[in-house]
């Protein structure tokens, strides 16, 4: 009896999670893979753009940057096109600054070393909502900016598992009722 009974527990929580979408995992990506965050060479100047539409970002990813003897400005959209290092929304140089992806729309960074923005050392970013497609255009405006602040360090494996509040309750009604 108490074999079936953990056996339609496992069946019963399956088919609510799969129902419920109750999992997501979050990713965090480090910008530009293996060179990091750094000035491009000459031959190279669209390696931030390339990175950028090869990625899907969603709210609850971040990014990681990785670099040596620069920064990273978070700026609005005027300061990115003009590089503008003066007015950042925020601004980290620790040499490793993650950033969470918190709501849909576009991310605007540069470096906050003068000449590095204008050798196309800038990343924009559009990020998805938790149920927005692939297919949503990147050229559409979001909301404004507001501050960010950095995120918790990368952990070993760069992923985050999200569980929402509705899968945890199911799961704890599932419990009580099968040791009923």
């Amino acid at each position: 009896m108490e074999h079936l009974r953990g056996f339609i527990f496992c069946i019963c929580f399956f088919i609510l999670a799969a129902m419920n979408g109750s999992v997501e995992a979050s990713k965090q990506f480090k910008v530009g893979d293996h060179i990091g965050w750094q000035q491009p060479g000459a031959n190279n100047t669209e390696v931030y753009t390339q990175w950028a539409t090869s990625k899907r970002f969603h709210v609850g990813d971040s990014l990681s940057f990785e670099y040596q003897n620069d920064s990273v400005l978070v700026v609005e959209k005027w300061d990115y096109y003009h590089c503008n290092i003066n007015k950042p929304i925020s601004s980290f140089d620790d040499g490793n600054t993650v950033i969470n992806l918190d709501r849909p729309g576009l991310f605007y960074f540069i470096s906050g070393v003068p000449d590095h923005c204008k050798k196309s050392q800038k990343l924009m970013i559009q990020v998805m909502g938790l149920h927005q497609r692939a297919e949503s255009s990147p050229g559409i405006p979001s909301t404004p900016e507001v501050g960010l602040a950095p995120g918790p360090h990368p952990s070993s494996s760069g992923i985050v598992v999200t569980v929402t509040l509705t899968s945890v309750f199911l799961a704890l009604i599932l419990t009580v009722v099968t040791m009923v």
